[in-house]
């Protein structure tokens, strides 16, 4: 009797070396993502599951919602994301194929001082080969993205307000049209790190430059037909300019002199 305890423990042992080792070499079924942003910068993101390739199944949305990171990324934000890569619902084997980013850039002190733009990953087993990013031998990934600021005056005191644009930078693979996007292969993501790297562009430029006159130390805006003229298109007049405001308040006649000297309009 001794000598068959003696056996079925160490049978199980064995089968709990095997367990282990298994749970220690099965494949990772996440990946994260992080950025490498300016400061002022956030993003959040929603992650979009479709059925695994071969599958037939169909799930409603309300029971495959997209998880969201930094949904509320003006009160709590995390710069990483650990994202699944495979996941189960309603019986239905599903493969993330999309990751949909907003980039929030803030450049004042309220609640309405900021802008924002978007950007994507895509998941998917067809991708042109041309399209597939790689990763380095650290198992990180790096796609880029350069932003610029535009501005603009809006309402009869002409407060000034600036538009974020961010554009794909491509390394190695066609132009978009589009954001900062990346693609991936879904084997190509267990354990690994995707970073979206951003710059911004130093200079910023009118969104209708028709409405503004470039002088060496910023820019002048037009007084169109006068004072009352919501439009103010310059047609022109390159002599006679408006005041305006910055979104605190600091009055201004030329941007960004007035913004960089205090208020005074050199």
């Amino acid at each position: 009797m001794a000598k068959y305890k003696i056996i079925a423990l160490s049978i199980f042992v064995v089968l709990i070396g095997l367990f282990s080792a298994y749970w220690y070499f099965k494949e990772p079924n996440t990946f994260t993502f992080t950025v490498d942003m300016p400061p002022g910068f956030k993003y959040s993101a929603a992650v979009y599951y479709v059925p695994a390739p071969g599958e037939t199944c169909e799930v409603a949305t309300k029971d495959n919602l997209a998880p969201t990171f930094n949904y509320r990324w003006w009160k709590s934000y995390e710069p990483d994301a650990v994202i699944e890569i495979r996941r189960t619902r309603k019986g239905c084997p599903l493969v993330a194929y999309n990751i949909k980013l907003e980039i929030y850039a803030v450049y004042g002190s309220t609640w309405t001082d900021f802008s924002a733009t978007t950007a994507q990953v895509v998941i998917k087993e067809d991708l042109d080969e041309v399209d597939i990013e790689s990763f380095n031998s650290n198992g990180e990934s790096v796609f880029f993205g350069e932003c610029d600021w535009s501005f603009q005056t809006y309402g009869r005191k002409g407060v000034l307000r600036k538009m974020l644009d961010c554009k794909d930078v491509n390394i190695g693979r066609p132009a978009t049209r589009g954001g900062p996007v990346a693609g991936y292969l879904p084997e190509q993501l267990p354990g690994k790190t995707i970073k979206m790297k951003i710059t911004v562009d130093k200079e910023e430029k009118p969104s209708v430059v028709e409405k503004w006159v470039k002088f060496p130390n910023g820019w002048k805006r037009c007084m169109g037909k006068g004072i009352e003229d919501p439009y103010g298109f310059c047609n022109g007049n390159n002599k006679d300019f408006r005041s305006f405001i910055l979104h605190d308040g600091t009055p201004c006649t030329i941007y960004p002199a007035c913004k960089e000297h205090g208020g005074r309009n050199e």
